[in-house]
């Protein structure tokens, strides 16, 4: 072989990985977006279309999971778009799975900014510099931004350990503070299920309000697909990997879902979307709870905002880790640190980037962040396909047992994951459907896939000399590809 094969440490624990799923999952959304979920679709049709969405991400996640137990190695989307179709399609893969990744990195930053705006608006609306967008950017607001990007990348550059064992924590903060958030409103005089009326919003059918929120299950769920980028570092055996992928997800409904029952409680919510705030959540919180219901509200925020940088920047440097040993990236992101043993490139980079985004407003921000829902929903549409390309409905001539492995219901179950999918990207893509992408989101898909293509033009021919079984071990750790057999 050409050269050798870095391979990182087994630290994850199982807890660790869990909470790294849910995590990535429950970001900044769930405690500032709800007053604007609830005008699309109403408290039930928000509560209804995220359990759909959990169920249809369900069925993608049993193709993760039986990837994973065959496969337990960094990469994720892009390793297993390798072993199903190629060289080709892997970069494809990777190209947008790392745009996408990095993106959630910064958009998270720029959100702990934007509460911090909230409630200290004196300390962040200092020392403006210009408008993009129509969005204020001020200086200390980027500072914000940089320094949690920094502090976050320091923890994940001492070691997964660290940055594991920091995920879990503040989970459970952030669990903790959702619920103390519930009891607190709910033993409101004024709040109540009365508020929660009408259930559906009263514009639109309740199978409509309902599709809007499935349309942005990918968005609302992306975080379970980090988990087989950690993969190569689970300490326990990797066939656990999908059950703990199943009760993130699950997990992740049942909170947004708090967060929606907590919000449409205090007061009747159709009068609350009608109105204009930046940061609508956190207004009628303070409105019924004062300082304390805030305080509350901000730290259940903080830590979804903190989980979400410390996921993404794990997911974004092992993805670009594996990409490296595979001869796609540059050298350098395929190389651990002496003493700590990570990627250390691959974080410097995408905390670099990241750190790059506040400089352009929060709104061209968004703009790019939605169009990488693309990237990670082609991602779970090669992970259903690599399934189900390797799975057999029944043992005959042509079976190849180290290749497939019988699976008639998984096989079936692949496929519906492969159609969630095609439908989740088709709902992104097709003008007129509730999650059609913006103008400026298209525009920024379209330079996205020209800088793609220019730099894969520049990579193709090193990218394809590499022999086939040299490309499996730096992608896969072994020179054929092999399944893991399920037991009689």
């Amino acid at each position: 072989m050409d050269g050798k094969r870095e391979t990182l440490q087994k630290t994850l624990k199982p807890h660790w990985v869990w909470a790294l799923a849910l995590g990535s999952a429950i970001g900044w959304g769930a405690f500032v977006q709800p007053i604007t979920w609830m005008e699309s679709a109403g408290p039930l049709g928000v509560i209804i279309g995220f359990f759909i969405g959990a169920l249809l991400m369900l069925l993608i996640a049993v193709s993760f999971g039986f990837l994973i137990k065959s496969f337990p190695v960094s990469g994720g989307g892009f390793a297993y778009a390798y072993i199903s179709l190629g060289r080709t399609h892997a970069f494809i893969s990777g190209w947008f799975l790392t745009l996408g990744y990095i993106c959630i990195v910064a958009l998270n930053a720029s959100a702990f900014a934007l509460m911090i705006k909230f409630v200290f608006p004196r300390i962040i609306e200092n020392i403006p510099l210009y408008q993009i967008a129509g969005w204020d950017v001020y200086l200390t607001e980027i500072i914000v931004a940089t320094l949690v990007l920094g502090v976050f990348g320091y923890s994940n550059f001492r070691g997964s350990s660290l940055s594991g064992s920091i995920q879990f924590i503040f989970c459970i903060i952030m669990i903790g503070a959702i619920f103390a958030l519930l009891l607190f409103v709910g033993i409101q005089p004024s709040a109540g299920f009365q508020n929660i009326k009408p259930l559906f919003p009263n514009d639109t059918t309740a199978i409509a309000a309902i599709i809007s929120i499935v349309a942005i299950a990918p968005w609302a769920f992306v975080g379970f697909d980090n988990v087989p980028q950690t993969a190569e570092e689970f300490n326990f055996p990797a066939k656990k990997a999908f059950t703990l992928i199943v009760f993130a997800i699950l997990a992740a409904a049942a909170l947004y879902s708090l967060m929606i029952i907590a919000t449409s409680m205090v007061r009747p919510w159709e009068g609350v979307v009608s109105e204009e705030h930046i940061w609508g959540t956190g207004y009628i919180i303070q409105e019924l709870l004062g300082p304390l219901g805030l305080a509350i509200l901000a730290v259940a925020l903080a830590m979804g905002i903190f989980t979400g940088l410390n996921g993404f920047i794990i997911s974004s440097s092992r993805l670009m880790f594996s990409m490296a040993r595979a001869k796609i990236l540059p050298e350098a992101f395929g190389k651990l640190h002496p003493k700590y043993n990570t990627p250390y490139w691959g974080i410097i980079f995408a905390v670099g980037m990241a750190m790059a985004a506040p400089w352009f407003g929060r709104e061209a921000l968004l703009w790019v962040v939605d169009m990488s829902s693309i990237g990670v929903t082609i991602a779970y549409f090669y992970t259903c396909y690599a399934a189900f390309t390797l799975f057999k409905t029944k043992k005959d001539h042509t079976f190849n047992e180290k290749k497939h492995i019988l699976g008639p219901g998984k096989k079936i179950l692949a496929f519906l994951g492969m159609a969630a999918s095609a439908t989740f990207l088709g709902l992104l893509l097709i003008p007129g459907s509730p999650a059609f992408l913006g103008f400026e989101s298209r525009i920024s898909l379209v330079i996205w896939i020209v800088l793609g293509a220019i730099f894969y033009i520049f990579k193709r021919k090193d990218f394809n000399s590499i022999p086939e079984k040299e490309m499996n071990y730096h992608i896969l750790g072994k020179e054929e590809i092999e399944i893991e057999r399920e037991k009689e």
